[in-house]
């Protein structure tokens, strides 16, 4: 065989093993994501539920000097169970979206939604499982179980949809480390069965 050749042949090898060895993919070498420790979990979740307002309707309020306060002796423990609803005006349901004066009930074309009870406590999330948590944020399914009615206004959960998985989880465990609270909320009421 000639040298030449010989000396063009290890040319190229040496070429294509430098060029395979610079265009090696960067992702190969990357480090595991690092999982959030449960405090951090904890923190994050109190960041987000604080953030994203969860309290303004899940927390019943106490009016003060410039108006409905939370009451944080019942800090997520959505609309409470008992109360009366005031009159409901059924001619202006297809024009109106209103609110209770303590911003767990609102009334509309839907009928009328009250807020869940988002505390530990047995009656709120206490015995969800976090797949039912996501399948309610995700889907927007009525305690997160298939075959269940769709969550109503006014609870946005198609943005909590946008949310990670890793923000579902660490609100679900801030949630499930809240005082818990007994309270059935009431059944909606569908607009036909407004009194």
């Amino acid at each position: 065989m000639n040298k030449t050749f010989l000396f063009y042949i290890g040319v190229i090898l040496i070429f294509t093993s430098l060029l395979f060895i610079a265009c090696k993919s960067p992702s190969e070498e990357k480090p595991a994501d690092k999982k959030m420790s449960q405090a951090e979990m904890l923190k994050h979740g109190e960041y987000l539920v604080n953030t994203i307002g969860c309290g303004d309707c899940h927390s019943p309020k106490k009016m003060g000097e410039m108006g409905p306060e939370e009451d944080v002796e019942k800090r997520f423990s959505g609309h409470p169970a008992g109360t009366p609803l005031p009159p409901i005006d059924k001619s202006q349901l297809q024009n109106w979206a209103l609110f209770s004066h303590d911003l767990t009930t609102a009334v509309g074309p839907w009928g009328v939604s009250f807020a869940a009870n988002l505390t530990s406590d047995p009656t709120g999330i206490g015995n969800w499982t976090l797949d039912q948590f996501k399948k309610s944020l995700r889907e927007g399914k009525f305690k997160g179980m298939d075959n269940s009615r769709q969550l109503l206004p006014p609870m946005p959960w198609y943005n909590f949809a946008k949310l990670t998985d890793e923000d579902l989880e660490a609100m679900f465990v801030y949630f499930k480390s809240t005082k818990p609270i007994e309270n059935v909320v009431p059944a909606a009421i569908p607009p036909d069965q407004i009194k």
